[in-house]
């Protein structure tokens, strides 16, 4: 069924129609169709012409509204119209029964924005695609009775969905190159629309911007950001000089710094209608990075923290706790896998190595006061999805080759012995199974030369040379603590796929395994411990609390079904059997 939603407004009776298709059983009341389009009050109308092609609609009295789409003569392929009844006009039809399609509008409304006292609120333009822009604000001036005045001094501004608005279109454009579409809403505002060389642009304070909050400036495109920043800190009325310039990402995010401050908005690609945030904080001189150090201390599988041979208890006293483990944690959470401490900020320049950037974070109070001797003792890591991320290995490397970027985050782990990695070692944290128990003992941190690949036999030779046990007497598992999973690693020689009968691709950086940096080991003593479990008592609980939010999110998503079913609870027909399914494509534009 064709059904049509009625979107007009005050005026001429030329009304903008959305079609769209839907499905109704034929049995179900018409008053359904209020329900399933979330319209608490409307009118419904059907096309009572008895010709095919002729339209003379006539609206469904209250009291029928109970009645079935059969028993009203609606059949498939039937179109109705509704309309809200909340509109002042109780018939926004032609007086011929008819609506006007929106490819066939030739308007546009221009909302008087300028004189609010005016009689005249607003009014509908007559335009075709070619029609200058500054032919519509003077002619709309004119039949909204404003002063003359405002022909020098005036713009017409787009209004979105929201009712928000957006940029001034210049009066030397078309309706085709403004891309406005017939039908839509312009606000005439006071103030000139920008020139060519000029740029209109939002503004606001910090990133959770409310909609409506922004604040507008034009400036020219040739301004510096420096004096860009200005202006606009002297317009919002902030003090200071501690702040800096960051564009609005597609997603209404903060994006990267402008950091060239000396650059020109066209420079930095900034365009009329870009929101720019005032973000507080001074940027870096050019070539140089501000680096948020991170303190972070592991736990181990069971929910304590670690204490191994090369892994120091300190935990400072000073800092804003930013990542907590808790042994607990809420149902359906990743269960957290260290506490890290925000502790301050390294101005670092991008040519200094990585060790110039660790001497630095061992002059901020918490390095201090747990007495880190050398940079050796430190162990670096990016911040990635709030936990440590990638290991920045080797402490010569200069930052610009780890290719940090202006937002990276880095986190230190003390450690109590010196260590210096090779660009092929990789860091895994091994715990021996205690036998007889679900427990393990504490961490200890395996480095492994990866150089002659990453197979699970040169890592099961490793795993039992560094705890002197023969490598047939061994059993190794990897932790998934997303899943609170154990998977055991084989040495694969001997597995062979059941289809082709060739030997699995023996590399654990690819699946099942996507073994990394800092991955959790458990270790199985087969001498004294047979049992083929790696699991722990906190991996069941874990495990139970995400089955009990799933079956939450579950029964909510049967509940919402039903609700949304209820529509259609007085038409119980039999289900018709579902066609063929088929392929769908699904397109998604660029927003660069």
């Amino acid at each position: 069924m064709e059904w049509g939603r009625d979107t007009s407004s005050e005026g001429e009776k030329c009304q903008q129609v959305i079609e769209s298709p839907h499905v109704f059983p034929s049995n179900a009341e018409v008053g359904t169709v209020l329900t399933a389009l979330t319209i608490p009050a409307g009118v419904v109308f059907i096309n009572s012409a008895e010709c095919p092609g002729e339209e003379s609609w006539t609206a469904i009295p209250k009291e029928d509204m109970k009645k079935t789409f059969r028993e009203q003569g609606l059949r498939n392929g039937s179109s109705v119209l509704i309309q809200d009844s909340n509109n002042d006009d109780n018939s926004l039809l032609t007086k011929q029964g008819k609506w006007t399609n929106i490819n066939e509008i030739d308007w546009l409304q221009v909302k008087n924005l300028c004189q609010l006292d005016s009689e005249e609120k607003q009014v509908k333009v007559s335009v075709t695609g070619n029609t200058v822009v500054f032919d519509i604000r003077i002619k709309a001036i004119k039949e909204l009775k404003l002063m003359k005045e405002l022909a020098e001094n005036s713009c017409l501004r787009p209004i979105d969905r929201n009712g928000k608005l957006l940029c001034p279109v210049p009066d030397c454009y078309t309706l085709k190159e403004a891309e406005l579409k017939m039908g839509s809403s312009l606000g005439l505002c006071l103030g000139k629309a920008p020139t060519s060389s000029q740029l209109f642009l939002f503004f606001a304070m910090g990133s959770d911007v409310q909609p409506g909050t922004e604040m507008e400036i034009i400036v020219e495109e040739t301004v510096s950001v420096r004096d860009c920043l200005k202006i606009m800190l002297e317009k919002s009325g902030l003090p200071g000089d501690t702040w800096h310039l960051r564009k609005m990402d597609w997603c209404y995010e903060a994006g990267e710094p402008l950091c060239e401050e000396d650059a020109t908005l066209k420079e930095h690609m900034i365009s009329s209608g870009d929101t720019l945030l005032l973000m507080e904080g001074k940027l870096p001189p050019l070539g140089f990075l501000k680096v948020p150090i991170w303190w972070y201390q592991p736990w181990d599988p069971s929910g304590h923290w670690e204490s191994h041979q090369d892994q120091t208890n300190c935990i400072p006293s000073q800092g804003r706790v930013w990542r907590a483990a808790s042994t607990q944690g809420a149902p359906g959470n990743v269960p957290a896998e260290g506490c890290v401490l925000y502790v301050g900020d390294v101005e670092i320049s991008e040519d200094a190595v990585l060790a110039d950037l660790k001497s630095q974070a061992m002059t901020l109070p918490p390095f201090l006061e747990c007495g880190v001797p050398s940079p050796a003792f430190l162990r670096a890591w990016t911040v990635e999805s709030k936990r440590p991320g990638r290991l920045l290995r080797t402490n010569r490397q200069p930052l610009k080759e780890y290719k940090l970027g202006r937002r990276t985050e880095i986190c230190l782990e003390p450690l109590q012995k010196e260590e210096n990695l090779g660009p092929q070692d990789v860091l895994l944290r091994t715990r021996m199974r205690i036998p007889g128990e679900r427990a393990y003992a504490p961490a200890m941190d395996l480095v492994w030369d990866a150089a002659r690949g990453w197979t699970a036999g040169s890592l099961r030779q490793r795993v039992a040379h560094f705890y002197s046990l023969p490598m047939e007497k061994i059993e190794i598992a990897k932790y998934f603590p997303e899943k609170f999973e154990w998977l055991p690693i084989s040495s694969w020689n001997q597995q062979m796929t059941k289809r082709k009968k060739k030997k699995k691709q023996d590399n654990l950086q690819g699946a099942p395994y996507y073994l990394k940096d800092g991955d959790t080991i458990g270790v199985k003593n087969l001498l004294v411990d047979d049992d083929e479990d790696f699991s722990t008592v906190r991996d069941d609980t874990g495990k139970e609390k995400q089955q009990q939010l799933a079956l939450g999110k579950k029964k909510s998503r049967e509940a919402l079904h039903a609700q949304s079913s209820d529509v259609f609870s007085s038409a119980e027909t039999p289900g018709r059997p579902r066609g063929p399914e088929a392929s769908l494509s699904i397109h998604v534009g660029s927003f660069r």
